[in-house]
């Protein structure tokens, strides 16, 4: 099976025009735009594939939707929340320089990235549509639904949590495991959905281009748990309770031994 570069274009135009967004408020691109975008793409493969679809790659889209519906709902609701009033401000006053042409650019490269992100959902769907049941699709669903669920209550933990204990950090339930739950559950989710385009990786291009999205996302939530240690050692560095507290509990990945991502940070100099 070769690539479907027709629909990979119109899967690249559908997240142009949800990201157009961004152009509004800059953090937009990589947040409500970010959902807005994966769950768009979902809903069109459905519609694209409507004679065909079915079984484990249509869960697979349901997933995706679902995904992008509830981070943007969830976005949505803790953008409105005085408690993140200073954080959202605090956004707006570093990308209030940003260029028309730097918003374009980084218009086209948030919606590169989504499309990549989304194309193992495409290829399945295109297998499929030939008569072939790609075998890889029911592990890397249940994957991406066990990183659904994982990023989705390590969210409303965090968010009930910081409702009540504002100055604190958050350690109770999946924090008392890992202390970005939320980080690893998002990875995982990718994870599954590479994982479940895998039968359909018939070509260099469709490796590359999956390998390439997936990679970059991997990349770029541990580049944010590395940013979140940085803001938490500042915050409460001084509290011995928060010190045991990162020396007991793993940072990224449960029932490892890593505790700590400051050399990543030191080797880029952040």
């Amino acid at each position: 099976m070769t690539v479907p570069w027709h629909l990979v274009g119109l899967a690249f135009l559908v997240c142009l025009a949800v990201s157009a967004a961004g152009f509004r408020r800059v953090y937009y691109f990589v947040s409500l735009c970010y959902a807005g975008a994966i769950a768009a793409q979902g809903l069109v493969f459905m519609l694209v594939f409507s004679a065909s679809i079915e079984g484990w790659v249509l869960l697979m889209m349901l997933a995706l939707l679902a995904y992008g519906v509830r981070l943007g709902a969830f976005l949505a609701m803790r953008e409105r929340n005085p408690i993140y009033a200073s954080e959202l401000g605090r956004a707006e006053r570093r990308t209030a320089d940003v260029q028309l042409w730097q918003k374009a650019a980084i218009w086209l490269g948030v919606s590169l990235l989504f499309t990549l992100l989304a194309l193992p959902a495409l290829l399945a769907a295109s297998l499929q549509a030939e008569g072939v049941w790609p075998a890889s699709t029911p592990l890397g669903v249940m994957l991406m639904t066990a990183g659904l669920v994982i990023e989705s209550v390590a969210d409303w933990q965090k968010y009930s949590y910081k409702q009540a204990n504002p100055a604190h950090y958050c350690d109770i339930g999946l924090y008392r495991m890992v202390r970005c739950p939320n980080y690893f559950g998002e990875m995982l989710f990718w994870f599954g959905v590479w994982v479940a385009g895998l039968s359909a990786y018939t070509s260099a291009a469709a490796w590359l281009l999956t390998t390439l999205g997936l990679l970059y996302i991997l990349g770029l939530m541990t580049a944010a748990a590395a940013g979140l240690e940085r803001k938490q050692d500042d915050r409460y560095g001084a509290m011995p309770e928060y010190q045991e507290y990162v020396r007991t509990v793993p940072i990224l990945f449960p029932i490892t031994t890593l505790y700590t991502l400051r050399r990543l940070r030191q080797a880029f100099g952040r």
